[in-house]
């Protein structure tokens, strides 16, 4: 796991794409593949790193483009993330 986290704290800094960039790629990743905690994780670090809600509801409605019918299930549960992180 320590190596993982090096690993994603390499690949999540700022280069040639900024940190919120990588992170909404990374969610439209995640509601992609279905991973719930994916989607919590990287709704959470596109808005600390300055995604409003409607980049990451654009980005869900990608993700759901790209995964088809399930993907309605997990773009919605990325709004719903956004909407409980920007109220904290």
């Amino acid at each position: 796991m320590k190596a993982y986290g090096g690993l994603a704290k390499t690949v999540m800094a700022d280069g040639a794409l900024d940190r919120k960039t990588k992170e909404l790629i990374a969610l439209g990743i995640g509601i992609g593949r279905m991973c719930e905690g994916c989607i919590i994780s990287h709704t959470r670090g596109a808005l600390k790193a300055g995604a409003t809600k409607e980049q990451i509801a654009e980005t869900a409605a990608v993700g759901v483009m790209m995964s088809g019918g399930p993907g309605t299930v997990y773009g919605a549960k990325a709004i719903a993330a956004a909407e409980t992180f920007a109220q904290s």
